[in-house]
């Protein structure tokens, strides 16, 4: 079983693993009673950082940039995984799940974080505009697809709808998040 989180930067997707990781490692067994795999967590952007898996830096951006080949290489034959990064769902998954943040909400939390007015802004853009949803959807299928919006959730609750996609609880829903009119 592999699980792709994916999302904008700023969706919360670092949190939100971080806090299934320990549940993910904790479950035991489900409903039958059958022993269930525990997943194991990848921070995909982590991975890219350590193991030099990207082909150049982009200095306009401040960003590396990931060769995709590599990753799915380091990727191959790891199964039973969570895979956590704005690239996720590129790979080959079974399940997709594409958190959401409201563009104002996105914009304002990089900022925080220390992003610049323009890169905050971009992402705001994309978020509106469902770049990763629509790229998740086309390389994955509706059918696989499952998103969450974030805006004004805690990360608890995150976890808990990310467990609940990881278990098979939850039905996709892919399309139900609509920020375009963050456009006009």
């Amino acid at each position: 079983m592999r699980v792709a989180v994916t999302g904008t930067p700023g969706t919360g997707k670092t949190t939100a693993t971080e806090l299934l990781e320990s549940r993910l490692a904790n479950s035991e067994s489900d409903d039958e009673g059958e022993a269930t795999p525990a997943l194991d967590v990848i921070h995909l952007n982590q991975v890219l950082e350590d193991e030099g898996l990207y082909t150049e830096v982009d200095a306009d951006r401040d960003s590396k940039i990931a060769d995709l080949e590599a990753l799915a290489e380091w990727l191959d034959g790891r199964d039973d995984v969570v895979i956590e990064s704005h690239l996720a769902h590129h790979f080959d998954a079974d399940r997709i799940v594409v958190l959401r943040c409201h563009p104002e909400t996105l914009e304002e939390r990089l900022r925080e974080r220390g992003e610049t007015d323009a890169k905050a802004a971009e992402n705001a853009e994309s978020e509106a505009l469902d770049v990763i949803l629509s790229e998740a959807v086309e390389e994955h299928g509706l059918e696989s697809v499952y998103e969450i919006d974030t805006t004004d959730r805690d990360p608890e609750a995150v976890a808990d709808d990310l467990a609940a996609v990881a278990a098979g609880e939850r039905e996709p829903s892919a399309g139900e998040v609509d920020f375009m009119g963050y456009l006009t």
